[in-house]
């Protein structure tokens, strides 16, 4: 098939414009209302007819499409995915510091690799709660923060022992220069950029992130350097393949549903994450609002598949053997097919066979990852899915280098072939 870098630029473009997952719902739900989806609230009654749909909640999405004429037992096609990303987030009392430099007091969340955030410059994003029970995203993008890192002259053993960072101690951002800091200040810093009244913000979601752009990389630009892929790729083809398939002109024959959560990195357990209710909550509505049963809901689960789509581990050219000697996935070479017996991934033989026939239909080459037997596998939202809601999930992704790192590494090409087997999924 032909590659269209146009898919892989806009991606760049999403990145750059979702530093938080609050940010990535918002672009998200843009680009779906462009493709004729309306927001609904999940404290009104909702209507049971044909179109499509959304909801947000915090830093989570769940949008779908229902066909003409579908019945309430039509079944649900999903692409699931992430909105969250490791980081440095704001604490609860931010203003720190010491020695004539003012201070950001950082969370670490998730787990990223610390020393990706050392020497970058940093933006600072999120979610302001007002005192009127509103919010408003924050997006400070310009260098505003650093995280620097401490001279080899003060430290001879780093090149013999390792970098050894202290979560606490060694990752504190500094914003500038004082010694009278006062509580306050980073937030009425914050209410002046997002041009808000003094002293109306009440609460805050906060987040640093690299300012750096997504940038094509190598010889012939055939890889792609950016942040937050883990997991902004898959949101950013699960909501290209939803619109397509809702303004393709044929009604599928399932109702397709994109679910992006929020705090996968963390476990998922929360009111937006995957081992909420949210998504069940959802689907439920959707089958009742058209009419439909406890009979019709059971039936339309029953033969529902979801693909959770998260990033996967490319093989590593410095680090073959931590790799299964038999399953090295190569960027460019399509998306991955996760498997782990111990279902720390949730592919079975007949999600396999799912997944196969839809890149068969789209033309899209797939690869298997599997886990090197002598280290521990990682997981995704994937088992969390098929063992909260009783549904059929298979764990796909795209292969990258560099997970977790404050900037990722894929192949140019990947973000389209994953788009376009997902389109093909959805279609059915």
């Amino acid at each position: 098939m032909s590659f269209d870098r146009g898919h892989t630029d806009d991606l760049m473009s999403f990145l750059a414009a979702s530093p938080t997952p609050y940010h990535a719902v918002a672009n998200a739900a843009g680009r779906l209302e462009k493709a004729g989806f309306r927001q609904v609230a999940e404290t009104d009654a909702w209507e049971g007819g044909s179109g499509g749909r959304y909801v947000l909640r915090g830093g989570a999405l769940i949008a779908w499409y229902v066909p003409e004429g579908a019945a309430p037992h039509t079944p649900f096609r999903i692409v699931g995915a992430h909105t969250d990303s490791p980081n440095l987030r704001v604490k609860p009392r931010p203003d720190t510091g010491g020695h004539g430099f003012r201070q950001v007091a950082v969370e670490i969340y998730g787990g990223p690799l610390m020393n990706s955030w050392l020497d970058r410059d940093l933006g600072l994003a999120g979610r302001l709660s007002l005192r009127d029970g509103s919010t408003r995203l924050v997006d400070v993008h310009r260098p505003l923060l650093r995280v620097p890192q401490l001279a080899i002259h003060l430290d001879r053993a780093v090149s013999s022992d390792g970098l050894k960072l202290d979560k606490q101690r060694h990752l504190q951002p500094v914003w500038g220069l004082g010694d009278d800091i006062r509580d306050g200040d980073l937030i009425a810093f914050l209410e002046q950029e997002a041009d808000l009244s003094p002293g109306s913000v009440t609460g805050w979601d906060l987040m640093t992130y690299v300012v750096e752009p997504p940038a094509y990389l190598g010889r012939a630009e055939e890889l792609l350097a950016g942040p937050r892929m883990d997991n902004l790729l898959s949101v950013h083809a699960g909501t290209a393949a939803l619109a397509a398939v809702a303004t393709g002109g044929a009604e599928p024959p399932y109702v397709p549903v994109l679910a992006a959560f929020d705090h996968e990195e963390t476990g998922s357990q929360s009111d937006t994450g995957a081992d909420g209710p949210l998504l069940g909550t959802v689907l439920e509505r959707s089958v009742l609002a058209r009419g439909g049963s406890y009979e019709d809901r059971a039936r339309a689960f029953a033969g529902t598949v979801c693909l959770s789509s998260d990033t996967g581990h490319a093989v590593h050219p410095n680090y073959a053997e931590r790799h299964d000697p038999t399953h090295h996935p190569r960027v460019n070479g399509g998306p991955i097919l996760k498997v782990n017996v111990n279902n720390r991934y949730a592919t079975d033989g007949t999600g396999r066979a799912v997944f196969a026939a839809a890149c068969e239909r789209a033309g899209v080459p797939f690869q298997t990852f599997v886990s090197n037997n002598s280290m521990p596998c990682g997981t995704t939202i994937g088992p969390i899915t098929a063992a909260r809601h009783g549904i059929r999930t298979v764990d796909i992704g795209a292969a990258i280098l560099s997970m977790h790192s404050a900037r990722e590494l894929c192949g140019a090409d990947d973000p389209f072939l994953l788009a376009n087997a997902l389109v093909a999924f959805l279609e059915g």
